[in-house]
């Protein structure tokens, strides 16, 4: 049946190709070959809307049981912090801190905070808000970009972590991975800030009032962040149950299972570390639940999800997309660092992972009754980390 239904497809979009050539119209290739797939997407939901219907109820499962219990508070909350000036605080203590190690001047500490609470693609949000009010220029968003389209808290240590991969050590251990190659990635990407690049934007003090309003009362605020957190949601669980339908098409495909057992035969790779991986490229929350079901060990699952949050994967990186077109980045830029900082999230995870601590917990030599839980080293490393720029700065000053 599966291979019937696809040789159909394969047809129909034979057919349509044909007729649009032979009708001269002068649509680019691009337009083209998205209406082709589009098309052959409707086709198989025509041709089998019970496994479509089945697609969606899994993507809306995993989104409602993994992401939105972990998201939306996060982001009320967050929205609250905004609301009341609580960016602005966190700036002024923090924004040398945090950008001049980056190469970033310091009115991105909004956005880098913003990043670091909220996750992706909230922080290309502000990011393109920052250039549309000239306070950063082109350079600086396309470098910031890279920098701060990172997976929250939240979503790393509660949705992989604990909920997929039953571990909040894992958690920790990806959001530390996470944070030292965001910040490996200030230090080699191109085009390091310089006093004179911004010297016709404006004053630093406009980058918190242009992304903040004046303060408005306790239930004005409430209202507004539930309103935003709610849209926010329904926004990023609508990639994930879209994308969810299209990775299952893509499971239940014949073909592709051919050509993955043709490959992983070839290279003699696990067949269920190139299907996470691949699926996981698509859309990093189904990908990784893909391997957190899967019969790899944790060690595989944890390193190849840590390259996974670092990518943030096609969904995360259109998300992206939609808030920054109008400004005409190179998204081909932007995917390809992105594919370095999970390449050394990964790699940093495989680091820890090799840790004697590390290795007592994944062997569950470390009691639940001991006094020191596992996530403790993990959670010094990880203040230490956050500590080390505060106590450079105080040093340089002495």
């Amino acid at each position: 049946m599966i291979n019937l239904l696809f040789l159909i497809i394969v047809i129909i979009i034979i057919l349509l190709y044909l007729f649009i050539k032979n009708l001269n119209l002068n649509s680019n290739t691009k337009n083209l070959i998205y209406t082709l797939v589009f098309s052959a997407l409707i086709v198989y939901i025509i041709l089998n809307p019970k496994s479509c219907i089945e697609y969606t109820l899994t993507g809306a499962k995993l989104f409602f049981n993994s992401v939105f219990p972990s998201l939306f508070p996060f982001l009320v909350i967050v929205n609250l912090i905004f609301a009341f000036g609580g960016m602005e605080i966190y700036s002024k203590f923090f924004g040398k801190i945090l950008c001049a190690p980056l190469g970033l001047p310091k009115e991105c500490s909004v956005v880098l905070l913003a990043s670091m609470f909220c996750g992706y693609p909230l922080g290309a949000r502000y990011a393109g808000k920052l250039y549309e009010n000239h306070i950063i220029n082109k350079k600086t968003l396309q470098r910031l970009l890279n920098i701060a389209t990172n997976g929250s808290p939240l979503f790393i240590i509660g949705t992989v972590g604990t909920a997929m991969l039953h571990s909040s050590f894992l958690g920790y251990v990806l959001l530390l991975s996470n944070l030292i190659s965001c910040f490996i990635m200030g230090l080699i990407l191109p085009g390091r800030y310089k006093v004179k690049d911004n010297k016709n934007y404006s004053h630093p003090s406009v980058a918190v009032t242009a992304l903040e309003s004046d303060a408005p009362n306790l239930g004005v605020a409430l209202k507004t962040a539930l309103e935003d957190a709610v849209k926010t949601c329904l926004s990023i669980g609508s990639f994930v149950i879209i994308f969810s339908v299209i990775i299952n098409i893509i499971k239940s495909s014949a073909i592709y299972y051919t050509a993955l057992n043709q490959i992983c035969n070839a290279f003699t790779i696990p067949t269920e570390t190139i299907n996470g991986s691949f699926l996981g490229f698509i859309e990093i929350t189904n990908g990784c639940n893909i391997l957190a079901l899967s019969n790899l060990s944790t060690t595989v699952k944890t390193i190849i999800c840590s390259f996974l949050i670092g990518f943030s994967g096609l969904s995360i990186t259109a998300q992206v997309y939609s808030f920054v077109y109008p400004y005409k980045i190179s998204m081909k830029r932007y995917m390809f660092y992105k594919g370095i900082q999970g390449f050394i999230g990964a790699f940093i995870t495989f680091l820890i992972l090799k840790l004697p601590f590390s290795m007592m917990y994944q062997e569950t030599f470390i009691s639940s009754n001991t006094l020191l839980k596992p996530e403790t080293p993990i959670l010094i490393i990880l203040l230490t980390f956050l500590i080390l720029p505060l106590l450079s700065k105080k040093s340089k000053q002495r």
